[in-house]
């Protein structure tokens, strides 16, 4: 499977290619993608890429002085529902990523590591634990045609971003999720 030209999970064309282009954002966009809107998570990385002024790049990023960061997390509009937060753990996850594999993200998965491995290095990462790892290998496997030996046994086995293919259902998604929740709460 081919990487696709773009994402769609984002109102804007221009974010959703640099979800498929940019492995950075995409790490990040899912990392951004916690008690906030979908949409709103993913495009994260296009404004901070903007806001900028220059492309995503973990060691950049992790050099920015954090008051800095959080000013630019906070926009307007806000890139994160807690933009003081989401601004030092995007922060942390580059500096982790800077250092542990010299800013190249596609090391995580890219190396000849099984899935089980890929879900280990993920689940290392600021911001990630083991349900975010899982999508993000379904991710990988769905979407990115990064498969891993065993992707599918590691990914998540419930609807997630990773079951998204085109931007109508980013809503679909939600009821899924919507209704998920009221059932184990009922």
């Amino acid at each position: 499977m081919p990487k696709p030209p773009s994402l769609p999970w984002t109102d804007q064309e221009d974010a959703n290619r640099l979800l498929a282009e940019d492995p950075l954002a995409l790490l990040l966009g899912m990392m951004l993608d916690q008690q906030f809107p979908m949409e709103r998570a993913f495009l994260g990385p296009y404004l901070l890429r903007e806001r900028l002024g220059r492309a995503l790049d973990a060691a950049d990023i992790a050099g920015i002085d954090p008051d800095r960061l959080v000013e630019v997390f906070r926009g307007p509009p806000a890139i994160h529902r807690f933009p003081g937060s989401m601004a030092r753990r995007a922060q942390a996850l580059c500096a982790f990523v800077a250092e542990r594999y010299n800013g190249d993200v596609t090391r995580i998965w890219a190396d000849g590591t099984d899935a089980a491995g890929v879900l280990k290095r993920l689940q290392e990462l600021p911001g990630y634990g083991k349900e975010k790892s899982r999508i993000f290998i379904g991710i990988l496997g769905k979407r990115m045609g990064v498969q891993p030996e065993g992707w599918e046994d590691q990914a998540a086995d419930w609807p997630s971003i990773a079951d998204v293919a085109a931007w109508d259902e980013v809503f679909e998604l939600r009821e899924k999720k919507r209704l998920m929740k009221e059932a184990r709460k009922g």
